[in-house]
């Protein structure tokens, strides 16, 4: 895969968050989302590949741009597995919340596992010290007495982020009897499994379910990053289970490994919206705006920062 596929991509989600980040604090995530999958599309067709998407917006009835199944690019070049999430955040955006980004991972064929839209999994990532270490299988305060171990601090010392949500309250108040700090994220999962990687986050492990397809695409970029994730599927009712079976998922108590979620040679891209714990948000400024970006490729672990200056007049150039 051409590395300088890597550039190309990075271009896309740091248009999707230029605009997504014009509705940041307006209180309409539908609109913000909406205006990032459109900014996000117009640019994949100068892409020199025959891309399809696995992991997008949704299925063919639900989603009118980018979703599952569409075919992007040039039609010219290396045939490409796109996952996407244009804005991972939207209520975070919508209210101005940190941790919304603009996130994209290509593989070649086979590179991610597939799974349906708007799926959930139950989750475990950490940073590089970690890896090896956690089993989403062990009770949670094993897990911790290892990470912590690994780490070299007590358990109280450890951060765990969880997303704020009801069907985590069990687990929250698990995790407060045994003295941990708990940063409560209201949005933004996928962000929130990337700053377990980098140190002046403070974040040690993300815990809890969210978004299957987030999870997949955190994989991606935590081969790259030298963590670990491990995932299982959460269906909700009898018609998701069907749907995971159709997709030839027929163990529901499977623990995948990031290398089992993307075991491609892939290349992640995003760029911040909102600030967060691991990219800067968009800043506007008279006649432009400056993005923070990463780009990484799992081949080399090559990890890119990247700030952009951008000089528009009335629209965002990319």
């Amino acid at each position: 895969m051409d590395r300088n596929l890597a550039l190309e991509v990075v271009r896309v989600t740091e248009a999707a968050a230029l605009t997504a980040a014009q509705w940041m604090g307006r209180g309409d995530e539908v609109e913000a989302d909406a205006a990032a999958v459109q900014a996000m599309y117009q640019l994949f067709p100068d892409i020199g590949f025959n891309a399809q998407v696995v992991l997008g917006e949704g299925d063919v009835d639900s989603a009118p741009l980018l979703y599952e199944g569409e075919i992007l690019g040039t039609g010219k070049g290396p045939d490409i597995e796109v996952a996407l999430d244009a804005l991972e955040g939207a209520t975070s955006c919508a209210t101005g919340a940190p941790n919304a980004i603009s996130v994209i991972a290509i593989a070649e064929h086979g590179g991610f596992l597939r799974c349906p839209p708007r799926i959930h999994m139950e989750k475990v990532a950490v940073g590089p010290v970690g890896k090896g270490v956690i089993d989403l299988d062990k009770p949670v305060v094993e897990n911790l007495s290892a990470l912590a171990k690994a780490k070299g601090v007590r358990v109280e010392n450890l951060v765990v982020v969880i997303l704020d949500r009801p069907r985590h309250e069990s687990l929250v108040n698990e995790l407060r009897q045994l003295g941990v700090r708990v940063k409560l994220i209201s949005d933004g999962d996928l962000a929130a499994a990337l700053a377990t990687t980098r140190e002046e986050s403070a974040i040690d492990i993300l815990l809890g379910v969210g978004g299957a397809a987030q999870g997949i695409i955190a994989a991606a970029a935590l081969r790259c990053l030298g963590g670990e994730i491990q995932g299982r599927f959460q269906p909700r009712n009898q018609d998701e289970v069907r749907r995971l079976r159709e997709l030839g998922i027929a163990d529901l108590r499977r623990v995948y490994t990031a290398d089992e979620m993307a075991p491609g040679n892939v290349v992640f891209a995003a760029t911040g919206v909102t600030a967060g714990d691991y990219l800067r948000g968009v800043r506007f400024f008279s006649g432009g705006a400056v993005t923070n970006s990463v780009v990484m490729r799992s081949k080399t672990r090559t990890v890119r920062f990247m700030e952009t200056v951008h000089h528009f007049t009335d629209h965002p150039e990319y």
